[in-house]
């Protein structure tokens, strides 16, 4: 295929060699009742089974498959951001490949496409196939998150989407390292909705996002798009300046008066304790920022690619201009 396809999906897959022939089954059959050609970019995040393999074969037998493969593990944020790098879609579909996004839910998204809407988000509707305990955990996220950022990040809205080129190539003008997509995509701005859609079970496997990973993914969204840890930490830290300044007029006031009992050791420990748990935490907000800084600084590029498969050969020719892009 050398022409532009209309659509392209973005599907990152790690250690999916159980998942990897049921969507392939799936994403085929949407693809085939799709108005226009379309491409599917599989991106290895640097699996250790036989994920690779079975990408490297599906695009032998179906050109309309191809594969980005990392030369390590950089993470699902980065995955996305490679296989939105390479898509020449019109339109671009981001799901995962776990097969908890249903590809029977992407003709909705670009009925609203056709709408004239240049971002359709997939809303979580219904989770119940997900344990209480992490549904429960996510849902308050969501909405803690967005209290904190400064950007209007939809309820309940994970990756899968569909992304107009033109919201897309805005996008891609946003390399920084510590990524957080749907908040990415959600402060580009342009015309947004949702589509709600209910939640599968994972196909095969274990999940890819322990609790570890969505702490981690949970503080790049906030670090990234809200001020108020900063801001917390300054007022915090007056609170505790101005309430010492005020217990330290009031001991004084009552020596002077000679009313009450000398404090002793105990209340000296709690009090040191305490104002240096306040500045290990101010100094910690702050560190968390300015290690983000660092980050950015230093220019690596967001991640490598050790081959690719079903690109006409282009990938390997265009990496180095990629890379300068990303840096």
């Amino acid at each position: 295929m050398t022409e532009r396809p209309r659509y392209s999906f973005v599907v990152p897959i790690f250690n999916e060699e159980e998942t990897l022939p049921e969507l392939e089954r799936r994403l085929v059959d949407l693809l085939d009742g799709l108005d226009g050609d379309a491409e599917v970019i599989l991106v290895d995040d640097g699996s250790v089974d036989r994920t690779a393999e079975q990408a490297l074969d599906l695009n032998r037998r179906d050109p309309r498959f191809k594969l980005l493969r990392f030369t390590r593990n950089f993470g699902h944020q980065m995955a996305i951001t490679a296989g939105l790098d390479h898509a020449r879609g019109d339109a671009v579909v981001i799901m995962d490949g776990d097969l908890q996004d249903p590809p029977e839910v992407v003709p909705d998204l670009i009925a609203r496409w056709r709408e004239g809407y240049e971002v359709v988000y997939a809303v979580r509707q219904d989770r119940s196939a997900e344990p209480w305990l992490r549904r429960t955990a996510i849902s308050i996220f969501y909405r803690t998150l967005r209290r904190l950022v400064d950007v209007d990040i939809p309820l309940d809205a994970g990756d899968f989407r569909l992304v107009d080129r033109r919201a897309l190539e805005q996008f891609q003008r946003m390399r920084e390292n510590n990524r957080y997509v749907r908040g990415l995509f959600a402060w580009i701005g342009f015309r947004q909705i949702g589509v709600p859609y209910k939640r599968e079970r994972r196909f095969a496997g274990e999940t890819k996002y322990p609790l570890r990973k969505l702490i981690k993914l949970g503080t790049d969204g906030i670090v990234s798009f809200s001020n108020l840890p900063l801001r917390a930490a300054m007022m915090l830290g007056f609170l505790v300046a101005g309430t010492s300044f005020v217990l330290g007029i009031v001991a004084i006031a009552l020596r002077i008066a000679h009313v009450g009992a000398v404090p002793g050791w105990a209340s000296i420990v709690v009090v040191v304790s305490f104002l240096g748990g306040v500045q290990l935490s101010v100094m910690g907000t702050v560190g968390i920022y300015v290690a983000r800084i660092y980050e950015e600084v230093k220019g690596r590029p967001l991640y490598i690619l050790r081959d690719a498969a079903g690109f006409a050969g282009e990938p390997h020719l265009e990496l180095p201009e990629l890379a300068e892009r990303q840096v």
